[in-house]
């Protein structure tokens, strides 16, 4: 049984393919729970943490090998804004134990990955900031989960100098990191920012980074960019996509503009739709698959047969 902060991920090391948990926010949103969009992750770990529990034992449950930590949501400056500051500390490490608790309910051996999230608004390459001032945030979130989690995944990272402050903040660490970059939806293999994901790896190289994805991205989006991951040599790689219909370049959570708010979902990726994408990466080589916004369960579950019938099956939980 995984404990908080042990190394399940180097026993999950043995599969051929890890199978990623679905989205968080939008499945607290189906579930009845109403939190504010900016603190979401924050407002449901106070409000409703024992349905951000059950989710994760639903994923658990739907066959996922790794679980994403509730604090994609918890930013600091947010917090601040709304007189959460001084909780910061707490709540990060309540979406580590809640994302425990719930391992430890099913009995299944199962890796908990830190989420270290855009800090400035999600999509938005223009409002990342400078790199040293963003590194700085990063190094307190990232120290604030190392103890209670197996690895950190520096995830919707729209350019290559975002995903370069988190992934140094992450890489201090001395966990496991991983890099999910968000994806434009025009332009093969590139980022929101414009740049290449070639262009972005360069920037990471140096770095001690053991796992490329595209997140949170259309899921055609992903699949041109996995064999450009593929033919970096990582051991893991692959990716997760979002349902949404579009994501507007200047999007904003709560702004004034038609385009603001709750991005609207694609009619065609019902749980075996979105399988199919699924098995084409599969198919690629992908050795890490999974959702993000609007993924349920049942879209897990159906990958998880996937990789199964594939003879991809896993060795811990049969």
């Amino acid at each position: 049984m995984a404990e908080i902060g042990g190394t399940m991920l180097s026993q999950l090391e043995e599969k051929p393919v890890l199978l990623l948990d679905g989205g968080m926010g939008r499945e607290l949103h189906f579930r009845g729970v109403e939190v504010p969009e900016t603190i979401w992750s924050a407002a449901s770990l106070l409000s409703a943490p024992e349905v951000v529990q059950q989710i994760h034992q639903d994923f658990i449950e739907a066959g996922a090998d790794i679980i994403t930590t509730n604090t994609y949501g918890v930013i600091a400056s947010d917090l601040t804004r709304v007189g959460l500051g001084k909780r910061f500390k707490e709540l990060n490490e309540l979406a580590c134990t809640l994302a425990a608790h719930a391992i430890k309910s099913t009995g299944k051996k199962v890796a908990i990955a830190g989420s270290l999230p855009p800090l400035r608004g999600s999509y938005r390459p223009d409002l990342v900031g400078p790199l040293d001032e963003i590194e700085v945030l990063y190094d307190e979130q990232a120290a604030i989960l190392t103890p209670h989690v197996d690895l950190l995944i520096c995830e919707t990272m729209s350019s290559g100098r975002e995903a370069l402050a988190a992934a140094r903040a992450a890489c201090k660490t001395g966990k496991p990191v991983w890099i999910a970059w968000a994806l434009s939806e025009d332009r093969p293999a590139t980022l929101r920012s414009g740049e290449t994901i070639e262009d972005a790896i360069q920037l990471v190289a140096d770095l001690p980074v053991s796992g490329y994805l595209g997140g949170c991205s259309a899921p055609e989006s992903i699949t041109s960019l996995i064999p450009r991951l593929a033919s970096t040599g990582k051991r893991w790689f692959g990716g997760y996509a979002n349902t949404f219909t579009s994501i507007p370049k200047d999007w904003e959570l709560n702004g004034n503009k038609e385009s603001d708010g709750l991005l609207r979902y694609r009619d065609d990726l019902t749980p075996l739709q979105y399988g199919r994408h699924a098995a084409d990466w599969l198919e690629k080589g992908a050795t890490v698959v999974g959702g993000c916004c609007g993924t349920r369960p049942a879209h897990i579950a159906e990958i998880r047969r996937l990789i199964d019938a594939s003879g991809l099956t896993g060795y811990l939980n049969p």
